[in-house]
């Protein structure tokens, strides 16, 4: 925080101040109600709300028994399970076609790059119910839904946007007579794409991976629109949860995919500064 300077007016003062307390107040109402979940996971009484013991700092009030309660039940363990087969198998196919529609955009000659960028980014513009209701009656046509192929194939289609973005951001300041020199080394594409090309815009990539697989992590209203039993994730699992069973394990889950997103968003940001060095802008 910068210290006012000498000179600073009474006005002056009462702005510095008051933006400061105006920004603390708004980042606490924005973070407050996630955060308030992760000592509510760490209740021993089996509902929502915060007991005697808690408030009192009694030890007695805090258990681990809905994280127990987690990795003890089944269901728990096969919804991680399924969210993590489809997370990772849609962000190694969003952030390969991602990545290789970003390199096409990139390029000056590429026709109509704005109308196909519209088309790649409209799932995050189109509302979530109506992409998953148009999935839902294209999938079944084609003996797709209640699939683990189909819910792979609509979450890399939610993720491809993320990764087309970063990996664009990540080439707008790329010179393109790199690529032009390999060649002329008598280097051949590929070649030159994997030692020039992709080196420099791995943060991009990362950062799109990263972007995708949170995606599909929390995804839930395709997961309903599309999956059966089998393919039950923990997003939708949790939601059956609330709807059927309110118990403090959702709690516990829901702690543990913040905790999740903190490290995932950590990597991002230390990705970023990475990217920024590389292309030789001081952060």
């Amino acid at each position: 925080m910068s210290a006012l300077p000498a000179y600073a007016s009474t006005l002056d003062r009462i702005w510095h101040y008051g933006y400061r307390i105006l920004c603390a107040l708004i980042f606490v109402f924005l973070i407050g109600p996630i955060l308030i979940i992760i000592p509510l996971s760490f209740n021993a009484e089996p509902y929502f709300t915060f007991t005697h013991e808690m408030l009192s700092f009694d030890p007695a009030g805090y258990s681990l028994r809905w994280y127990e309660d987690f990795l003890s039940n089944a269901d728990w363990i096969a919804a991680i399970k399924n969210s993590f087969i489809v997370g990772i198998a849609s962000t190694i196919l969003a952030t390969v076609l991602g990545t290789l529609a970003a390199l096409g955009l990139s390029r000056p000659q590429m026709p109509f790059r704005g109308l196909i960028m519209s088309i790649l980014i409209s799932p995050m513009i189109v509302p979530l119910i109506i992409s998953a209701a148009g999935m839902f009656f294209f999938y079944s046509s084609v003996n797709l839904a209640q699939t683990y192929l189909g819910v792979v194939l609509a979450h890399t289609a939610l993720g491809i946007p993320f990764v087309v973005i970063t990996v664009t951001a990540t080439l707008s300041g790329f010179d393109h007579s790199l690529t032009r020199a390999a060649s002329s080394l008598g280097a051949s594409p590929s070649y030159s794409f994997f030692k020039v090309v992709l080196p420099l815009v791995t943060p991009g990539v990362i950062s799109g991976a990263l972007f995708a697989f949170i995606t599909s992590f929390d995804e839930v209203v395709v997961v309903i629109f599309l999956s059966g039993v089998e393919q039950r994730t923990m997003p939708l699992q949790m939601w059956s949860g609330i709807r059927e069973q309110i118990s403090p394990t959702i709690l516990a889950v829901a702690t543990i995919l913040v905790a999740m997103s903190v490290l995932l968003l950590t990597v991002l940001e230390l990705l970023r500064r990475r990217n920024e060095r590389l292309r030789g802008i001081t952060g």
